[in-house]
């Protein structure tokens, strides 16, 4: 095993870098930035944890012996009680999620357009643009829906983006770097949309009690996957999404509004 001491690697950056096992003992992390990493089982003593920005999928988390991960999901819920609506058991809990996500979605489309269409493609604080956050939905909705639930050979349009960790999906022809428009991804994603109510309309207690197994490599991969689950998760992507959008937008009006200033 490698060892490291006194070394100065400020600055570095670890690209698909496995750091399993690893011990870090006066080590200086400040200013860092870590993306789709995996911190199962992390043990962290001794740390001084200030000013710190932690968001994704948060379970088992203690602080300082305190288990708050019901505490924020709690604290999330209050804030937006949709989030706590996201797990429905029924057709009825769907159907109404879904209304209300696509809801919302129109209104941040609509802000969007407002925007000056370069805009759309802007990186803020290296996180999708806009319309990179469009297709990723639609492949989202690819391949849970689409994929899983109803069984297509090849769901995938070639706009839809994966997320950037994804395992190789070289087959399924997707032009990642491509930059279409927004009005393009629109009525892309509008077909999408309109295939989840489908199945949303068409739900029995009995198809959501079963489990599929999608067929040949691909995303999800060829293994048993309940109906339910597949639908939160298109849920999930849905409002979790939207979440990052409007966050990113109003960076970008600000952005607008600074320009406007300044001339």
């Amino acid at each position: 095993m490698a060892e490291f001491g006194k070394e100065d690697l400020s600055g570095s950056t670890f690209d698909w870098t496995d750091l399993s096992g690893s011990t870090f003992r006066f080590a200086s992390m400040s200013d860092t930035t870590i993306r789709d990493t995996d911190l199962y089982r992390v043990r962290m003593r001794g740390v001084e944890l200030m000013d710190v920005d932690i968001s994704g999928e948060i379970r088992g988390l203690r602080v300082n012996g305190v288990d708050v991960t019901d505490y924020v999901e709690q604290e999330l819920v209050r804030r937006d009680p949709l989030l706590g609506r996201l797990r429905p058991d029924d057709r009825d809990g769907f159907l109404t999620a879904w209304d209300e996500l696509e809801r919302l979605w129109e209104g941040t489309v609509a802000r969007a357009r407002a925007l000056d269409p370069s805009q759309l493609d802007e990186s803020v604080d290296d996180e999708w643009s806009f319309i990179q956050t469009l297709r990723h939905l639609m492949f989202a909705t690819s391949a849970w829906v689409n994929r899983a639930v109803l069984g297509e050979a090849q769901p995938f349009h070639p706009l839809a983006l994966p997320w950037e960790s994804a395992p190789a999906l070289s087959d399924l022809g997707l032009t990642i770097d491509a930059r279409p428009s927004l009005d393009e991804v629109q009525t892309l994603r509008r077909e999408r949309q309109a295939d989840v109510r489908r199945v949303l309309d068409g739900l029995t207690e009995e198809q959501l009690a079963s489990t599929v197994t999608p067929e040949g490599e691909g995303w999800p991969p060829p293994r048993p996957v309940a109906v339910k689950e597949c639908l939160h998760v298109v849920l999930n992507e849905e409002y979790w999404h939207r979440q990052y959008a409007e966050r990113d937008l109003a960076v970008l009006e600000s952005r607008t509004q600074d320009a406007h200033r300044e001339e």
